[in-house]
């Protein structure tokens, strides 16, 4: 150590100073070394998407490449493209400009350095249209110095940024689609059907001591249908049908019981041996007055529309059905066969039945009378067809009171409500006639020219009218016991 003026002078090792510029140089390739793997990476991902992050407007991206034959960094690239092109093109092209006016985006460089030479990327986004746009990529080919080093570019593609994406949306668009797959979509019938579930099980009620399920006409109705159950109860709802009350069981509730006696009441079971167990202790314990059943093999909560209609406009009156099922033991199908094979026959016997009856009592009485023995019964016979006239004729003969304002709304097509002293009470159309209703009290007969609806016929009966008089009928299902339903052609 040597001293020199009072001051400590150090000599410096040459090995020291080597490591120190070999640490320095490694430490150099392993930035460029992350730095290209970082770009191969972008390019893996697809590198023709990233001018869409700065510029939403872009239809074209230059995609272009360069060597140096020295070190440049990203400012000497920008700055010789600007540059050598500044006037080459004319004002209309001028880069300057074109950036000002956001025609041209952000210049994006991409620089790494390797055996003194400089090499990269140049990435250039613009919104002009495909003819400018090749011109300007032209351009970039003509520049041969970057900073202080002789350069070539090379242009390698113009990427149409539009088709890119419609490509990027086709793709998204797939793996969207697949999802939605993947995942269960209820259909719209599925949607509807769960909508109309929800809403009848609001109207469905709770009736009497056992609450069993019911429809919303069953406290009021002059007439009900019971079913076996619950699910019954829904389907029957689901086709417009109030007026229906569930047993809910083989054994019949109380409520059950005490209405069938109030009541005019149809029991409507399944088509299988349930059905025809329940239907056999409802004769026994209730006052049943009608009996349907389903078709064969067939449950009323899977029938359609249709086919309830059918059954409810088939049924038998419950005296019979005892008659058949009890004494005879036949089964309820079976009775429906002989009424369908033999319509005219059946309803022949069922009134010829007390005529022949008092044919013999009458040649009972006049057994001791043997001149007039012969011609007796046909007189009495004809006396029988004399009594069956006036029932005929008394429909004609309520009909006939209202003949004057029949041909009234038969001229006008309009609906006439009269009071009870025949007065005319108001004159509506026939389209405001259910809604007209609410706002009229006292009304006595009803006489329009229209369809006779089952909905009609229920707003009419909580009204307390006497007399509904239409041109035709329609799906009439429920015939209260105060409301006397005619026709004109009656």
């Amino acid at each position: 150590m040597d001293y020199t003026c009072g001051l400590k002078v150090s000599v410096s090792d040459p090995q020291q100073e080597g490591y120190g510029l070999k640490r320095k140089k490694t430490t150099i390739q392993q930035i460029l070394l992350d730095k290209q793997r970082m770009l191969k990476k972008k390019e893996i991902e697809g590198d023709s998407m990233a001018a869409k992050d700065d510029f939403g407007t872009t239809k074209y991206v230059i995609h272009a490449e360069f060597e140096a034959s020295g070190i440049v960094e990203r400012p000497d690239v920008v700055g010789a493209i600007f540059g050598q092109t500044e006037g080459l093109l004319g004002d209309d092209l001028d880069l300057r400009e074109l950036q000002k006016t956001g025609r041209i985006g952000r210049i994006k460089v991409d620089v790494h350095t390797r055996a003194g030479k400089s090499y990269g990327t140049i990435t250039i986004p613009s919104s002009l249209d495909r003819v400018e746009t090749a011109i300007l990529a032209a351009a970039l080919e003509t520049i041969d110095r970057i900073g202080p080093s002789e350069a070539r570019i090379n242009v390698m593609r113009i990427e149409d940024v539009r088709a890119t994406k419609r490509k990027y949306i086709i793709e998204r668009a797939k793996e969207i689609l697949e999802t939605l797959m993947e995942e269960e979509i209820p259909e719209t019938q599925e949607i509807t059907e769960e909508v109309k579930k929800e809403v009848r099980a609001k109207e469905l009620i709770e009736y009497g001591s056992e609450k069993l399920p019911a429809g919303p006409h069953v406290p009021f109705s002059d007439s009900i249908i019971i079913v076996e159950g619950r699910a019954d109860v829904l389907n029957l709802l689901k086709h417009g049908i109030k007026n229906a009350i569930a047993v809910e069981g083989t054994s019949i509730p109380e409520t059950i019981i005490k209405l069938s006696k109030e009541r005019i009441v149809t029991a409507f079971t399944d088509g299988d041996r349930g059905g025809e167990l329940i239907l056999k202790e409802l004769l026994q314990v209730a006052d049943i007055d009608y009996v349907a059943r389903a078709p064969e093999g067939k449950e009323v909560e899977e029938l359609t529309k249709k086919e309830i209609i059918k059954s409810l406009r088939s049924k038998v009156p419950a005296e019979q059905v005892i008659n058949e099922l009890f004494a005879k033991g036949k089964s309820f199908y079976e009775l429906m066969k002989e009424r369908e094979q033999q319509p005219p026959a059946s309803i022949g016997k069922v009134e010829e039945t007390p005529m022949e009856s008092k044919t013999e009592v009458q040649k009972e009485i006049h057994k001791k009378e043997p001149k007039i023995e012969a011609k007796i019964p046909e007189r009495e016979e004809k006396k029988e067809e004399r009594f069956i006239k006036p029932i005929r004729l008394s429909k004609l003969s309520e009909i006939d009171k209202f003949s004057k304002w029949i041909e009234e709304v038969k001229r006008d097509s309009k609906a006439i409500l009269l009071d009870e002293n025949k007065s005319t009470l108001a004159e509506i159309p026939i389209r405001d006639l259910s809604n007209s209703l609410n706002n009229k009290e006292n009304i006595y007969a009803i006489i329009f020219n229209g369809i006779i609806t089952q909905r009609l016929i229920d707003i009419v009966s909580e009204k307390g009218v006497k007399y509904l008089i239409g041109a035709r009928k329609s799906n009439v299902v429920r015939r209260p016991i105060n409301l006397k339903i005619l026709t004109f052609a009656e």
